[in-house]
C-alpha cells in the first residue's frame, strides 16, 4: 500500500480508508462535509459505464445546507456503501435518473442491471408520479444485455428512429450480429478492440458472408455512435429507403 501511495496510484482519504485519484476529491469532499458521494460522481466506485466523468462533484449532504461548486441531490433512501462514503448503488442510480442527460443515466443503471445488481422495475417502483415520468422512460431503453456502451446507445436512437430492432441475432454462416435492423440490414458497433488487424481480418469474412447470405451490412464505430447518433441514424433510414425500392437488386 505505501508503495501504491508513493506512486500516486491510490490516496488516502482519511486514516483506514483509501481510494483511486480520480476519486480522491470526491471522496475527500464528502467526509469534509458529512455527505456522501452519489450520481455520476459514484460510478467509479460501482464501477458503472459512463460516457463522460464528472465536472462537478454530485453529493448527498443529508441536511439543507448544500456544499458550495457541488451538485446537491436529495436524502439517501437506501443502505450506503460499506466502507465509503458513496451513497448505495440504489441511491446512486435514481439520483442519477433525475439528474443526468438520459443517455448518461441510461448506461449507468444498463450497467448495473445487465449484473443482476437491480432491477428495472425496482426502479420504476421508486421513482413514481409525474415529477419523475422522465426519468421513469429511460428505463424503457434498458435491454436484457448489451456487450458495450456503444450497443444501448444505438439501440437507443434506432428505436427512437421507430425502427424494428432485433438484437444479438444468430445469422447461419456469419456469427452473432449486433443488430438486424428491420429483418434485412446487420448493424455492428465497432469498439476499439475492432481496429485490431486479427479482428478487422475476422470483421471482413463476417460482412462477406452477411452480403453472401442476402443481408446488407453497415458498421459504425465510437464516432458516430457517441457523437453523431443522427448521422448515424440517417444512412441506416437510406440503405432501408434503397432496399425497400429494390435499388440493391442484382441487375
Amino acid at each position: 500500500m505505501d508503495k501504491a501511495l508513493a506512486a500516486g496510484r491510490v490516496v488516502r482519504v482519511r486514516r483506514g480508508v483509501y481510494g483511486l485519484p480520480t476519486e480522491g476529491a470526491a471522496l475527500g469532499l464528502a467526509l469534509q462535509h458529512n455527505a456522501f458521494v452519489t450520481c455520476l460522481s459514484a460510478a467509479p466506485a460501482y464501477q458503472l459505464w459512463t460516457l463522460e466523468k464528472a465536472c462537478v462533484v454530485h453529493l448527498s449532504p443529508g441536511h439543507k445546507k448544500t456544499v458550495p461548486g457541488t451538485v446537491t441531490h436529495g436524502r439517501i433512501l437506501h443502505p450506503v456503501h460499506p466502507w465509503l462514503p458513496v451513497a448505495g448503488l440504489a441511491d446512486v442510480l435514481i439520483h442519477a435518473l433525475r439528474c443526468l442527460p438520459e443517455l448518461e443515466a441510461l448506461v449507468m443503471v444498463q450497467c448495473a442491471a445487465q449484473r443482476g445488481d437491480v432491477t428495472v422495475e425496482f426502479l420504476r417502483r421508486k421513482l413514481p408520479g409525474n415529477r419523475n415520468a422522465r426519468a421513469r422512460a429511460v428505463l424503457d431503453y434498458v435491454i436484457p444485455r448489451a456487450d458495450s456502451v456503444l450497443e444501448v446507445l444505438a439501440n437507443y436512437h434506432f428505436r427512437r428512429a421507430g425502427l424494428h430492432v432485433r438484437r444479438h441475432v444468430e445469422l447461419q454462416g456469419v456469427g452473432e450480429v449486433d443488430f438486424l435492423i428491420e429483418d434485412c440490414l446487420v448493424v455492428e458497433t465497432d469498439g476499439a478492440s475492432h481496429l485490431e488487424a486479427k479482428q478487422v481480418k475476422k470483421d471482413r469474412v463476417r460482412n462477406n458472408a452477411t452480403v453472401v447470405g442476402g443481408r446488407l451490412c453497415l458498421r459504425f464505430g465510437y464516432a458516430e455512435v457517441v457523437h453523431h447518433p443522427e448521422q448515424m441514424v440517417a444512412q441506416v433510414l437510406a440503405v432501408l429507403e434503397r432496399s425497400r425500392r429494390g435499388s440493391f437488386s442484382v441487375r
